[in-house]
């Protein structure tokens, strides 16, 4: 999906530019001391316009979450919607999934977050699935033995690659639903996309995949 440029999209950045790490690079070691704690950091990789990974920060003060996201005419939206509220333990970085292990030292990063990736249907574009091998392949050079990959998305036929994915990669799968709005998990934040096909009666897949090792 094309998406449409944002009017004067670079200074509506600098305006919320206490949020934006810029040179995310800089801090791979030290996230401590950009949020000033030693609390976990939980990253939601693809964070679109903002709206789980916003409620999450306001649901768990305690928890550092960092928003990344490629695309900066959408990033603008969520930075927007965060600034205003004073959000110390939300940030907000514009780069691509590939670039995490220069951004973040293992066990850094103690949960990530995949909400309504794009899946990518045609055969040949596998490899840019989120949930590819090649993706979890990089999330394993951050995640530490017990962190976790929480997904969710519309797309059977993503979730069950997915789920293969997890399995081929030394990831134990827990939590798993095929219509999570009708199951008993009680601790869901919806992003934009999920409230609009849950409003659709679309059935939503999520699954919590735990890291069980690493090889050296």
């Amino acid at each position: 999906m094309r998406v449409r440029k944002k009017k004067n999209c670079d200074i509506r950045l600098e305006k919320s530019g206490s949020l934006w790490i810029k040179e995310p690079q800089e801090l791979k070691g030290r996230w401590h001391k950009e949020f000033g704690n030693d609390n976990p950091i939980h990253i939601e990789i693809g964070c679109g316009k903002g709206k789980f990974i916003i409620e999450m920060a306001q649901k768990y003060p305690d928890i550092n979450f960092i928003a990344i996201e490629v695309v900066k005419d959408i990033m603008v939206i969520a930075m927007e919607k965060a600034e205003p509220m004073g959000l110390s333990n939300l940030r907000f970085i514009i780069a691509d999934a590939s670039c995490l292990c220069d951004f973040f030292e293992r066990g850094e990063v103690k949960r990530i977050y995949l909400n309504f990736s794009d899946p990518w249907k045609k055969r040949k574009q596998a490899k840019r699935r989120l949930t590819h091998k090649n993706f979890l392949d990089i999330y394993k050079k951050l995640l530490e033995n017990g962190d976790l990959i929480c997904f969710k998305t519309d797309n059977k036929a993503l979730f069950e690659f997915s789920l293969n994915s997890f399995s081929e990669e030394n990831f134990k799968m827990s939590e798993i639903s095929f219509d999570l709005h009708n199951s008993d998990f009680e601790d869901n934040v919806m992003t934009e996309y999920e409230t609009k096909f849950s409003e659709q009666g679309m059935p939503i897949y999520r699954v919590c995949a735990t890291y069980l090792g690493w090889e050296e």
